[in-house]
């Protein structure tokens, strides 16, 4: 198994949380205005990075075609005017049909009601009934911005959970941030030993540290 598998695979595991990997991050990492659609979501995978383009979601049906089991399907808006880019056609599809294991977007959604109703692990910046016209357009989307986004987000790893979505960078898919979420992990379980059983405060376990000289 490759590092950026045993990665996913430890997180989707242990449940790790967007905090503790935000943390793993030096605290960054926020993919932001993405929120859940559904409470109680946890999704971890491969970015699968599409996008919509000039008030127009063609693209978008193009590239869902190239969808992978496992997938975290992030979508980027350009130009679209606060359109909502899809709603529950294409969500079903790529989550049932190429059994991508969430989506997220930070440009609005439509069809609110069904997404909630079907439970779909979604994340994204609000719902809007004005949703993106399907026609194709011509002129392709700038060659630069195209290659800046998909450079930073496809290839990937996407972590969803209540909190919001944290990117995980590919020159993080390392051995050195795999052992750093083993250490999250033991840091917080020692945190809350000290808080539940030994009934410190938290200046004690978090500014002082005071478990490493007992």
């Amino acid at each position: 198994m490759d590092i950026k598998k045993e990665i996913i695979e430890k997180i989707r595991k242990n449940r790790i949380s967007t905090t503790e990997v935000a943390d793993c991050l030096g605290k960054t990492g926020l993919f932001e205005n993405a929120h859940c659609v559904n409470r109680g979501h946890f999704a971890v995978g491969n970015v699968r990075w599409i996008y919509a383009y000039n008030e127009s979601n063609w693209s978008i049906h193009e590239q869902a075609r190239d969808v992978q089991a496992g997938d975290v399907v992030m979508i980027e808006a350009f130009n679209c005017h606060n359109r909502a880019t899809i709603g529950e056609l294409v969500s079903k599809f790529m989550i049932l049909y190429r059994e991508a294991v969430g989506i997220i977007s930070n440009a609005p959604l439509r069809d609110a009601n069904d997404l909630i109703k079907q439970n779909y692990p979604v994340w994204c910046n609000g719902f809007t009934p004005v949703g993106c016209f399907n026609k194709k357009i011509e002129e392709p989307l700038d060659e630069e911005i195209c290659r800046i986004h998909r450079e930073k987000y496809d290839g990937s790893i996407a972590v969803c959970d209540d909190t919001g979505v944290v990117i995980i960078p590919k020159e993080h898919h390392t051995i050195e941030f795999l052992e750093k979420l083993d250490n999250i992990e033991k840091q917080e379980d020692t945190w809350f030993e000290c808080l539940d059983r030994r009934k410190w405060d938290t200046y004690d376990i978090v500014c002082l540290k005071r478990y490493l000289n007992e």
